[in-house]
């Protein structure tokens, strides 16, 4: 497991880099659904008499 510490001042943060990146790819995988949903209801409202 990758980690990594982040120094900032007198506060110090352990960064687990295998959780950010799930969680980045995660939202990535949110997004592109939330387009794709709004693509479908874009394309809807043209076709539709």
């Amino acid at each position: 497991m990758k980690r990594r510490l982040v120094i900032d001042g007198n506060a110090i943060y352990e960064i687990d880099e295998e959780c950010r990146l799930c969680k980045r790819l995660d939202k990535e995988r949110e997004s592109e659904k939330f387009l794709l949903e709004k693509n479908k209801d874009i394309t809807r409202k043209e076709t539709s008499p």
